[in-house]
């Protein structure tokens, strides 16, 4: 049954917009139970001083929050849910009000982002008059800590992709680190020092970065279709650019098969997600600053941009227009920003995309990951994969409890493995050939899972672009520098 707010009157100047709270709830008009509407997302208001309030803050976590605790909806999303109902469940009254506010920072922390909660359970995100948005006020809350000082240096360091990925790639010094990372004692020496937990597989640095191992596109003419540009922009992304250029390399060579050239986005920077996700806005404006107006000049000059990794392009079609309502060529870019494979079915819709396929790839367990799911694109990836002959897809859409750098960390990692569960059961059974996601940490992850399972696999992980790459039948190219 709905449960309002404890006290209407109480909680109605704590909304981000009063005016349709206090017209639609104090009115003598029936309370409606969810919403029937699309949901909609207002802008996040991160440069207005009052964002930056504590005590506003903690009004608008509360009313939030008792809302939460009336539904309780989400509860088997992530931790953060649990967290707040245990807390509330643990006072005397039973209650929102007997939590204290310094416990609000509990459920923050194990909130990542992921916005599945908004876009695929929530009833009373806008339109509803009650407002909520979950991810964007413990964005507020988490910005707030790292204006204040309070995120260490752990958390800073791992959110500098970029900075990391440079380092780590170093000859020589690329060695090293990929010895490091697979060596017992310095991952329990990097447990107790920094807070990586030693279980967490890493991901292996690459030897030779991505743009020195990708070939220049061919001259193919650019055919445009009535729903694709004919010509890409490939937005390299942090992860492939320093750990698997090799994903890369498999999405140069499905365009090329399929006569569509392609260039580079040259000095491109982190897209700033985990910045993001860290509550470093003002991160989060630099790197903007630092990709926009290239990537904005390149959908002006009529190409179709892609990145082999849903953040980045989550970030780049939905995040920054909520921060930069304003900025021109930022909805400029998201216009002109594609999922992969979203791209491959337009232009198969086009009729402009090749489906000879000569190589089965057996059992597929594939996963869909929360930030292709808030895309909002349907099951691309698994609608492409299904095309190619004696291939089976188990289809797995379930968070796998990664989420960029929170489940390398020594205090959330054994609450990663518990949410990632239920997906490494699902996406082990029937003795697959591929573990398949096209978010390529969240595939590790579950790899990691499956094999410590109790059933033995032999399952190898493979993107969902090399997936298509090797049906195709194409070979890797020249100077691969993938680390599989």
């Amino acid at each position: 049954m709905l449960r309002p707010p404890l006290n209407l009157r109480k909680y109605s100047d704590r909304s981000p917009r009063p005016d349709v709270f206090v017209n639609r709830f104090l009115a003598e008009k029936p309370m409606r139970e969810g919403s029937l509407e699309a949901p909609t997302r207002h802008p996040l208001d991160w440069r207005n001083p009052d964002f930056y309030d504590q005590a506003a803050a903690d009004a608008e976590l509360e009313r939030i929050f008792n809302i939460c605790h009336g539904c309780r909806r989400c509860v088997s999303l992530c931790n953060a849910f649990p967290t707040l109902f245990d807390l509330i469940d643990a006072t005397k009254s039973g209650e929102i009000d007997g939590v204290a506010k310094e416990d609000f920072g509990k459920v923050v922390d194990q909130c990542y982002l992921c916005d599945i909660c908004y876009m695929t359970k929530c009833p009373y995100v806008p339109p509803h008059p009650w407002n909520v948005d979950f991810p964007h006020v413990m964005l507020r809350a988490k910005a707030i800590k790292f204006r204040q000082g309070a995120t260490n240096f752990r958390d800073r360091t791992l959110t500098s992709t970029d900075r990391l990925g440079k380092l780590a790639t170093i000859p020589v010094v690329v060695q090293m680190v990929n010895k490091a990372n697979k060596t017992p004692a310095i991952r329990r020496a990097m447990q107790k020092v920094i807070g990586v937990h030693a279980e967490r597989r890493l991901p292996p640095y690459a030897t030779k970065r991505f743009a020195r191992v990708a070939p220049a596109s061919k001259t193919w003419p650019v055919k445009d279709g009535e729903r694709t540009p004919g010509k890409v922009a490939i937005f390299s992304t942090c992860y492939v650019i320093y750990n698997e250029p090799g994903i890369g390399l498999d999405l140069i060579r499905v365009l090329d098969h399929n006569e569509i050239p392609h260039v580079l986005v040259q000095k491109e920077a982190c897209c700033g997600m985990p910045k993001l996700e860290l509550g470093d806005l003002d991160s989060v404006e630099t790197l903007k600053n630092a990709n926009v107006p290239a990537l904005a000049r390149l959908a002006a000059e009529g190409f179709a941009i892609l990145t082999a990794v849903p953040s980045c392009t989550l970030m780049f079609k939905s995040e920054l227009p909520l921060i930069f309502p304003d900025d021109a060529e930022v909805k400029a870019v998201a216009a002109a920003m594609f999922d992969p494979f979203e791209y491959l079915i337009a232009r198969d819709r086009d009729g402009l995309l090749r489906r000879d396929f000569n190589t089965p790839l057996g059992k597929v367990s594939y996963h869909i990951p929360c930030h292709s799911r808030v895309q909002n694109i349907g099951q691309k990836t698994r609608e492409v994969l299904e095309w190619i002959p004696d291939t089976s897809i188990n289809t797995v859409e379930r968070c796998a409890g990664h989420d960029g750098t929170w489940g390398v960390k020594t205090e959330h990692f054994e609450t990663s493995m518990k949410i990632g569960r239920p997906v490494f059961r699902q996406m082990g059974q029937n003795e697959p050939d591929y573990i398949s996601s096209d978010c390529p940490i969240a595939g590790r992850a579950i790899l990691q899972g499956v094999e410590q399972g109790e059933t033995p696999s032999h399952a190898r992980k493979a993107h969902p672009l090399t997936l298509l790459r090797i049906a195709y039948g194409l070979g890797l190219s020249d100077g691969d520098g993938a680390t599989r």
